[in-house]
């Protein structure tokens, strides 16, 4: 491989080595089999094999062709090696909303590596708004990158640090805040803040994209735009998240930051509320509130910022088979809580159940959710919910397996009382719980 032709060796470095003038990002015309493409000459990963070439094409595309005894590369323009530049930030108008954006990594944050082939954490927060002019004519935009990494090295010390900073921009008086994050665990950060942040008087919206912002299929702009959009001006103060609503590039979707899950690897449509309607759709200018049981924006509250975690607190699912060993393992590493996730109503076998008797017994906090997507558990139904609550099982309505886990986590950040942290479990904070399921 050579740097004037990146990621190619082989016997496609040496077609291409055959005109010593052609660089990566030079125009070319390639002919075979009577077929003609015409686009820039891109690189390659470094893992690739060396039959093929790839050319983005004038639609944007990247394409791969093969290379055949009877292919014919010309080089037909001079062309630039793939690179970002943003362009300057637009100025400030007044009388805008003033809307924060906190960025965090994650792929609307990235871009492609063309060394691996995948994407990486690149765009910073004020790249974002460069690449977005559009944001400008919406509100004044103040950009902050927090870290650079993707969603799945997330810690719960990250989520302290973002709160902290969310906290920060609300005193400073902003009229909403967005987060750049992640897809991955974004619901998981969406219920931490959630908890963390309480009497919100403006929206906290995490945005995300399933398709990195220079591919053209990308995500990334309507929701960015359409999100900086609600936090400048929607009535609703609530932790959301806010992704494509359907296939189309038409609307947003804000889903309570309790009771949202990512359904799909992805689909740009790849979020949906569990048990719960979302709360609200953007599109463009237009924001339509889709529920009356929000908090109201209301910029004269107070925000209370409780964003301590406790780590020992662990999420793990029944399966046919589950060694009952695993309990035990995380009563002898001192965890502090289990949220177990059991089948249907609520259920796990029964030789569990000393183990379980036992995690109580140790002063572990045990709940109780379902792995089914909808519904809620009800164990007073059979034997095996009766005889686990007699045990100390705690059941906890409708809520996801994820909002239990970081509820918990949250719950044992503000107190090491046993009787204290079970009140705040099965307290409703940040409608985390439906009064009703809906079918």
């Amino acid at each position: 491989m050579t740097e004037r032709l990146t990621g190619y060796k082989g016997k496609v470095l040496r077609l291409l080595e055959e005109d010593e003038k052609l660089e990566i990002g030079d125009i070319i015309r390639v002919t075979r089999n009577g077929e003609i493409f015409e686009g820039s000459l891109m690189p390659r990963y470094e893992l690739a094999d060396d039959e093929h070439i790839v050319v983005k094409l004038k639609n944007g595309y990247n394409i791969g062709i093969r290379i055949t005894s009877n292919t014919k590369l010309e080089k037909i323009g001079v062309g630039a090696k793939p690179a970002f530049t943003p362009p300057p930030l637009p100025k400030e108008k007044q009388g805008l909303p003033i809307v924060s954006i906190i960025s965090t990594g994650g792929t609307i944050a990235s871009r492609v590596d063309y060394r691996t082939g995948a994407v990486r954490p690149a765009l910073s927060a004020s790249d974002l708004y460069s690449v977005v002019p559009e944001l400008s004519d919406t509100a004044n935009v103040r950009t902050e990158i927090l870290f650079s990494i993707l969603s799945e090295n997330i810690h719960p010390f990250h989520w302290s640090e973002l709160a902290k900073k969310v906290a920060e921009a609300i005193d400073d008086n902003v009229n909403g805040v967005v987060i750049c994050h992640g897809t991955d665990t974004m619901a998981y950060t969406s219920a931490a803040l959630s908890f963390a942040l309480q009497n919100l008087p403006i929206p906290v919206i995490l945005v995300g994209s399933q398709r990195s912002s220079d591919r053209p299929s990308s995500d990334a702009t309507l929701n960015l735009m359409n999100a900086v959009n609600a936090a400048a001006k929607a009535p609703v103060a609530e932790v959301m998240i806010g992704m494509h609503e359907d296939m189309q590039d038409s609307a947003t979707i804000l889903h309570r930051g309790t009771k949202v899950r990512k359904c799909h690897t992805s689909r740009r449509d790849a979020f949906k509320s569990i048990n719960s309607t979302p709360l609200a759709r953007v599109t463009g200018e237009k924001i339509s509130m889709l529920r009356d049981d929000y908090s109201k924006r209301d910029m004269k509250k107070k925000i209370l910022l409780k964003p301590d975690f406790e780590e020992k607190v662990a999420l793990t699912k029944f399966y046919p088979g589950f060694d009952p060993e695993i309990i035990n393992w995380y009563v002898k590493k001192g965890f502090r809580g289990l949220i177990l996730e059991g089948t249907g109503l609520g259920h796990v076998r029964n030789n569990l159940f000393p183990s379980v008797k036992n995690a109580v017994a140790q002063g572990l906090i045990v709940g109780m959710t379902s792995q089914c997507i909808w519904g809620r558990i009800n164990m007073n139904v059979y034997d095996t919910g009766v005889d686990l609550q007699e045990i100390g099982v705690i059941p906890l309505g409708d809520m996801l397996p994820e909002t239990a886990l970081v509820k918990m986590m949250w719950v044992f950040g503000q107190t090491k009382d046993l009787d204290e942290a079970k009140r705040l479990l099965l307290l409703n904070i940040a409608e985390e719980f439906s009064s009703r399921t809906i079918s």
